[in-house]
């Protein structure tokens, strides 16, 4: 009998047993950034996806500030039982950790991949009283401005800010970065004119470049993007090598069971198979590309070891 009791606490007991019934309440999708920017519009277009596929809602909840580190540090937080996801980027999960040289928390240690979910390219934009209408305008009228020209961006140490820094490196202009608390709070001041010109995600710069309140005037991608064939990338304009990719991934706290990461993984997986939200994304900008948890833990290692060196030798430092 006793024996049978052991036998049976075991099997209650077991993690397997359980994550059967896992998510059995609302699962929180933390996003480091304010509402607005690519890795909001991600996790909202998929949201309703997951909820229907989990049968649980799935709440997103904007924790913005210094760079992406507070959303990111509650996120680490959380216990690793897979009901607070962190919906992450290039900017915060890569760039950020480098540029503030802050060891109080190693990303790649507090969180293991869960999918990675889309590439997302950055834009040079300005107001449309910036009389320029491609780089080579642009580079010619900074020099004519007193003092400089401010640029926005989404945050200290995101990608934007690194895009910036490279342009000002490459050309010797005299650029000043203004942060801001995410892509929505920076584009409402490029729409005010509050600064000339802002280094920010594609899908935040979609629609008002399609109303008129912003001109963009180049991509920070290698190659042109298939939204928007007709803007040319930064390289063709005269500043070679110059690709500064980001993206957006969703990540759990490392100790996660592994049946919860897997089971979330399928689901991201097939979320983003729906043919609508699929094409939400690429309406925006994003092009979607699903990678498995350990691909996902690759490639993050991979960025480390491709950016780490470039972002010393650039001396970008936190203001």
């Amino acid at each position: 009998m006793l024996h049978r009791r052991s036998l049976l606490a075991a099997c209650l007991a077991s993690p397997a047993l359980a994550q059967d019934n896992w998510p059995s309440r609302a699962v929180t999708m933390i996003v480091p950034w304010a509402p607005g920017g690519s890795n909001d519009i991600t996790a909202r277009l998929l949201a309703p996806v997951l909820e229907a596929r989990l049968r649980q809602p799935f709440v997103v909840e904007n924790r913005p500030g210094g760079g992406g580190s507070v959303g990111m540090a509650m996120a680490a937080r959380a216990r690793p039982d897979g009901l607070t996801v962190f919906i992450s980027s290039a900017s915060n999960h890569v760039f950020h950790p480098i540029i503030a040289n802050d060891h109080a928390l190693d990303v790649r240690e507090a969180f293991q991949g869960v999918a990675m979910l889309a590439d997302v390219p950055n834009v040079l934009a300005v107001h449309p009283a910036v009389p320029a209408r491609n780089l080579a305008e642009l580079l010619a009228w900074i020099p004519t401005q007193r003092g400089g020209v401010s640029y926005g961006s989404s945050g200290v140490g995101t990608s934007n800010h690194l895009s910036g820094e490279l342009l000002r490196l490459r050309t010797g202009l005299d650029l000043t970065h203004v942060p801001y608390r995410g892509g929505g709070p920076a584009l409402a001041d490029l729409i005010a004119g509050v600064v000339p010109m802002a280094i920010m995600n594609l899908p935040t710069l979609v629609p008002p470049a399609e109303g008129g309140r912003i001109r963009m005037l180049g991509v920070a991608t290698a190659e042109r993007v298939a939204l928007r064939p007709d803007l040319p990338t930064i390289q063709e304009q005269g500043i070679p090598d110059f690709a500064v990719r980001s993206w957006v991934g969703a990540f759990l706290q490392r100790g996660t069971p592994r049946a919860i990461v897997e089971t979330l993984s399928l689901a991201f997986k097939e979320a983003l198979e729906a043919p609508l939200a699929r094409q939400r994304l690429r309406d925006i900008g994003s092009e979607p590309i699903f990678m498995d948890p350990a691909t996902t833990d690759t490639f993050v290692r991979n960025e480390y070891t491709r950016w780490g060196p470039l972002v010393r030798a650039a001396n970008i430092r936190i203001e």
